[in-house]
Parts: structure tokens; sequence; C-alpha cells
């Protein structure tokens, strides 16, 4: 008697590049998969899904009375590869409580791995013991916690109390059954190594590169610039793709909540600045750094965000500003703050994830999307 082949080799990828008329599908027979979505980003799992040429799964997320979550999972996902997409955005504690209970309910379902699809890491800026009146690397830390309380001066030097929450998510992650982390720009590179198992931290700078020569006429007389020191390697990166100078601006704060000084190192002097960070909240940061920029004698402001958090006083601040165009990716949902804010502009970065989940259920290496955006 014959023996069967066996069913991992049967579902490995076979996948073909179909190109209608709204532009490059990918279209693939995916046994063996099955991607779901959480609450808090549905547009941009339905982009990956469509991508792959898939349909997303059947799962029910409802609140009981007192605001506990539920979660259903309405198929089978016995033996199969589970990806499912939360990001950190919005109502960011009840949607990480959201997607730590769909991997544990797919998990003891017996889905043969459980990957979580992460574009914006919640508590990413918490990811060590810091001063208290550090900012971090252009997260507005100091404006977004809203440390109001009043220190002596000998207490404010360092938080020895402060937790490192980044960790703390890892280690739920990790417990809920995890085995592995798709996510994007994370806001400090060591978060990778918080976990024990595998996580593949995608980058926006292809597609920022792409978004730059194909918007901005005079790119080649632009300078890439970094609202402060901690993010010097990200522009540093840029800059010598599109063989350009950069600048940072170092930030000197006097106390807590107070930036006291921001000191421009670099010439922008009848340039065109680009300023580019992992993420803004409040954007107090970015918005002070665009008006040096311009009594620097920079002719245009441009802003390049991964994650556009826009929390509080950041719509208004934007507005207010002297940008040509604010530029964030879809790794949070940005329809509400394009129409209060006609100056932002958002990159799609779904493709990038469709090909990272492709690439992972096929076994395929990831690392071209390092360096590329799929087409």
């Amino acid at each position: 008697m014959p023996v069967s082949q066996p069913v991992r080799a049967r579902s490995l990828l076979r996948a073909k590049l179909e190109k209608p008329r709204g532009g490059s599908v990918l279209r693939s027979k995916m046994p063996n998969i099955k991607v779901f979505s959480g609450t808090s980003h549905p547009d941009l799992a339905q982009r990956i899904v469509d991508r792959l040429g898939i349909d997303i799964g059947k799962v029910v997320t409802k609140k009981f009375s007192n605001l506990e979550t539920c979660v259903e999972i309405g198929e089978s996902v016995r033996g199969e590869d589970v990806y499912i997409i939360q990001s950190g955005s919005g109502e960011v504690n009840d949607n990480l409580m959201e997607l730590l209970i769909m991997i544990n309910a797919c998990k003891i379902a017996s889905a043969s791995r459980v990957t979580a699809v992460i574009p914006c890491f919640p508590y990413a800026r918490q990811d060590k013991k810091d001063k208290v009146g550090d900012g971090g690397d252009g997260g507005d830390k100091s404006d977004s916690t809203k440390t109001r309380f009043i220190m002596k001066s000998n207490e404010w030097k360092f938080r020895s109390r402060a937790p490192i929450s980044a960790k703390l998510v890892a280690n739920m992650l990790s417990v809920a059954g995890a085995d592995h982390i798709i996510t994007m720009d994370l806001h400090a590179s060591q978060i990778q190594g918080f976990f024990d198992i595998p996580v593949d931290n995608l980058y926006a700078e292809p597609a920022v590169l792409k978004w730059i020569k194909e918007n901005i006429v005079e790119w080649r007389n632009s300078i890439i610039v970094s609202p402060d020191a901690g993010g010097a390697k990200r522009v540093t990166s840029i800059a010598d793709r599109l063989n350009v100078e950069f600048a940072l601006i170092h930030k000197e704060r006097k106390k807590a909540n107070e930036v006291a000084s921001m000191v421009l190192v670099g010439d922008v002097k009848d340039r065109i600045a680009i300023l580019v960070d992992d993420m803004a909240d409040t954007c107090g940061t970015i918005c002070h750094a665009a008006e040096k920029l311009l009594e620097a004698g920079a002719t245009k402001v441009y802003a390049i965000l991964t994650h556009g958090i826009f929390s509080g006083p950041a719509i208004s601040r934007i507005n207010n500003a002297c940008f040509e165009a604010v530029v964030v990716t879809n790794t949070i949902p940005q329809d509400g703050h394009m129409k209060d804010c006609p100056k932002i502009q958002c990159i799609d970065v779904s493709m990038m994830f469709a090909e990272a989940v492709r690439r992972t259920h096929n076994g395929e290496s990831v690392s071209y999307l390092f360096s590329n955006v799929p087409y």
C-alpha cells in the first residue's frame, strides 16, 4: 500500500503574481493558514488578506457588561498556521488584552503555530529605566505620560522604581502562547531581546525612500534630520541611501517636561528638511524642531513618521505648524486624523506585512523586506 505524502509537504505555497487593473495582487493557494483580525485595525488586516488572496478568519469579539473582553474563534484552527493582526493603538490596554486572549484561544484549540502581527508594538517607549525628564528617542514621552508631580532635585536624577513595561508585554505574549512576533520599527531594537521567541522587526525605510523619491521633486537638495540624538542611526541610513547629508537636533532639558533649548547640529540653509522619526504622539518635539529648521534657513519642512499616534493636542499643533506634509504609515488607523488635518498623508505598508506573512508561512527569509518594497 503506497504511503501518502505528509500533510505539510502538500501545504507548500504555489504562489503566482497576477496583475489586475488595480495593480499587483498576490493570488496564491495558501493551505493550512488562517489570518484573524483584532478590533484595533480591521482595515489593515483586510488589505493584508486581500494581498494574500485568502479570506479573513471568522472571529467574534464582544464585551460583557463589566467590560471583560470575550473572544470566540468562529472556525477550526487545529493544525493551522495562525496569524493574528492587532496594532497597539487606540484603547491600548483593551487591544492588548484582546490580542492575548485571541492567541490563547487559538493555542488551546490546537493551532500548529500562532504568530502575532503587531504593526505598532504597545508600551515600546517604556523599554528602560530612564530619567524622569528624558523624552526618550523621539516619542514625546515626557509630554504624553503627563508626569505632573513635584520632585526634590536629588530625587529627579533616575527612575529607580520605574517599570520596564515593554519586557512585561513580551512576557505576556510568550505566556499567552505566541510562537513568533512580526512588528515594524520598534522604538528600541533591544526590545527584540526581551523575547525568547523569534521576532521579525520590519522597517518602514524602503517605503519612506520610495515616497520621498516619488513626492518630493527636489529631493536631491534635501537634508534628513533627526529630531533627537536617539534617531541618528535611522536618519544616517536613509541619508546614505539617498546620497544626501543629515543633521540632528539635540534637546536640552532643565527640568522635567520642559525642553529648555534645541540645538541644531548640521547645515540646513536653502535645503528641504525632512524630519524622520519612528513615532509621534503629542507632536511637541517635531513641531518645535520644524520651527528651528525654518529659523536656520530651510526652504521647506516635511515630517515622515512610522507610527502616527497623534494624541492630545497633536492635530492642532500640526495644523498650526509650518509643515508641507506630515507623512505616516498605516500601522495605526489614520482616516480620522487625515480628515481633521489635511497636512497628514499616509503610506500603505500592508504589502510588507502580507509578504512577511507569506514568507514566514512558506519558510522563506524575510530579510529581503529590510531593503525592498514588495510589488
